[in-house]
């Protein structure tokens, strides 16, 4: 492992279990399953569903891209990606306990045949180079000290001119945000870094950015939203302790600027 600590706030090991209990409770037939109905679970990542349809749309994916959803939680960019698009995904999450349930959620809704679902670490992959057109990367570096060993490994993945795709978290300079954190219960499980520094690194690991673009105030708006809605039952507090105080957390340091939140679409330089 290169930096990557097993001490996360994403191995309880009851995903699944806390999932189907959810599910169950809302009245949801697991034999007659659809993807929408998995909408507010499956999208672990600020702005959730908004966010994964608005990247892969900035992607330009087609039913030929091979895609890579690297840190894919449980699986949802990677459903979404293969149901939307029509591509083959190969989603590879660190956690074993996700990479269980996504294989489980990827059979309940048919999906199966279009998604691999690997566990391994994100900056040493088993995969050979240029295997991928697009690599997916949402909410995953703020665990990960060594961003350059992050962002060359996806160099390495893709082919030249393909894609890496971005949904992120930054911190302003000498900020300091309150924890938990959706990724981090406590400040040593946390690497972030500013925005010019997450820039620099794509840039020394082979990349040209083509697009990006900060979505903190748009980020902020719709976090608020989420907040002030009664809680659906098979949200994302389903399987996420203390969800309500992470989001609470995540939400003021976003409004006040102690968080950023970047989207960027690197191109892999010959």
């Amino acid at each position: 492992m290169n930096d990557i600590s097993m001490d996360t706030p994403y191995s309880s090991g009851n995903s699944r279990t806390d999932i189907e209990k959810a599910l169950l409770a809302a009245g949801h037939d697991l034999d007659r399953l659809r993807l929408a109905d998995l909408a507010l679970v499956e999208d672990f990542h600020t702005m959730g569903r908004i966010a994964t349809g608005a990247l892969a749309e900035l992607a330009g994916l087609t039913p030929a891209s091979r895609v890579l959803d690297a840190g894919s939680g449980i699986g949802g960019t990677a459903r979404y990606v293969a149901e939307t698009y029509g591509c083959q995904v190969t989603a590879v999450d660190l956690t074993e306990d996700y990479c269980e349930t996504s294989r489980w959620l990827n059979r309940l809704v048919g999906l199966d045949d279009r998604i691999s679902v690997w566990q391994g670490d994100v900056t040493a992959l088993p995969f050979a180079d240029g295997d991928f057109d697009v690599v997916f990367s949402q909410h995953v570096q703020m665990n990960i000290a060594d961003k350059d060993a992050l962002y060359r490994e996806a160099r390495r993945l893709l082919n030249p001119d393909g894609l890496l795709a971005i949904w992120d978290i930054t911190t302003a300079s000498g900020a300091r945000p309150d924890f938990p954190l959706p990724w981090a219960d406590r400040s040593e499980q946390s690497h972030l870094v500013t925005p010019d520094h997450l820039r620099a690194a794509l840039e020394r690991s082979g990349f040209a950015l083509d697009h990006w673009d900060d979505l903190t105030d748009q980020a902020a708006t719709i976090m608020r939203a989420v907040l002030a809605a009664p809680p659906n039952p098979v949200g994302l507090q389903a399987f996420v302790p203390n969800f309500r105080e992470k989001i609470e957390n995540l939400t003021r340091a976003l409004a006040d600027g102690r968080l950023r939140a970047v989207r960027a679409l690197a191109r892999a330089l010959p």
